[in-house]
């Protein structure tokens, strides 16, 4: 029989010694499946984190939540490229899950959910299965880069002619430095220059300044730096691991934009993980920026789960204004149609 449990400690799922193997760098691939991210989520982003798990013999299912008051949320946040249940072979145990958070939440909403691996598919399952009404929709997108064996030089020559046509003119009028381990000075640069770039105050400097810090301890990190006469001008944060290239951070000096100190150092550091690190994929993580269509070849969408109690009456409400809906979207289509 199937075993639920629910830790609300963080730091409980050590003394779980089948789970805390499950949940670490020797089974899982990507920093967004590892316990070492839910626990610094926590630490420094979701206070109401917890680690929800269902264990059938040799079978896990662990879907991290957050949140509390009968609606319940991924455990994710800006830095989240994207969100799944770690399963670790049969359905059953997903499926035990979905049936005991039925007691625990009147709805749970999953958001940044992939499908090319059949997640949100599984999820959807699961859930409809232990008597929850599931809506599924597009919510994000992710562009991603495959290179198929492609060397740097064959992939550049592939990219938009304006592009190549930057990188010849510019490239040369700058210092470009990749960093494989974390070096408190190049961070310090980082943080300087997200400051006067033009991206949103950054949503929690502590959680990212640990992440970089434990990927590279971990040989993980690949931190790039551009500078012009000396004064860092560009700086980007992205991590390698089982193939797969992932592009986190990325921040120019605004006053700098003439110079495209973005471009040359990305151009660097596709350069690095391609030749030196060999990766098969190169992940720029969720938004539809314009500037990922001159790096990235294809756009896979990420989805949003919204499962609902049928029997709770303060999810009425919002199922009655979707069937509204539904229907007059089905009516504005006869209409149309006729």
């Amino acid at each position: 029989m199937a075993k639920v449990d629910y830790h609300r400690d963080l730091k409980q799922v050590q003394s779980d010694g089948q789970l805390a193997l499950w949940l670490s760098g020797g089974n899982q691939h990507a920093p967004f499946d590892r316990i070492e991210w839910f626990r610094a989520l926590a630490e420094h982003c979701v206070p109401d984190a917890f680690i929800a798990a269902a264990c059938d013999g040799e079978d896990f299912a662990v879907l991290p939540l957050r949140g509390a008051s009968g609606h319940l949320h991924a455990l994710s946040n800006w830095y989240t490229f994207r969100f799944r249940p770690l399963c670790s072979g049969a359905e059953r145990p997903l499926a035990v899950l979905a049936g005991d958070l039925a007691g625990k939440a009147r709805r749970i909403t999953l958001s940044g959910v992939p499908d090319e691996d059949g997640s949100a598919a599984l999820l959807e399952r699961a859930f409809r299965k232990a008597g929850w009404l599931v809506r599924r929709e597009i919510c994000d997108s992710n562009h991603v880069l495959p290179l198929a064996g492609r060397s740097y030089a064959h992939y550049l020559a592939s990219r938009p002619g304006n592009l190549r046509t930057t990188l010849k003119r510019k490239a040369g009028k700058l210092d470009v430095e990749v960093l494989t381990r974390f070096d408190a000075a190049a961070w310090a640069a980082y943080e300087a220059i997200y400051a006067e770039s033009w991206k949103p105050e950054e949503g929690s400097p502590a959680f990212l300044r640990a992440f970089a810090q434990a990927e590279g301890s971990a040989g993980r990190l690949r931190m790039g730096i551009a500078r012009c006469g000396g004064q860092a001008i560009a700086a980007q944060m992205w991590t390698v691991e089982h193939g797969t290239a992932w592009i986190h951070k990325l921040a120019h000096r605004e006053a700098a934009k003439h110079l495209s100190p973005g471009s040359v150092l990305s151009a660097a550091l596709f350069r690095h993980v391609i030749d030196t690190d060999d990766v098969e994929l190169v992940d720029f993580g969720t938004g539809d920026d314009p500037y990922k269509r001159d790096w990235m070849e294809f756009v896979r969408p990420r989805y949003r789960l919204d499962m609902f109690r049928p029997g709770s009456p303060l999810n009425w409400p919002r199922l009655g204004r979707d069937i509204l809906r539904a229907g007059l979207e089905r009516l504005a289509a006869t209409a149309k149609r006729g």
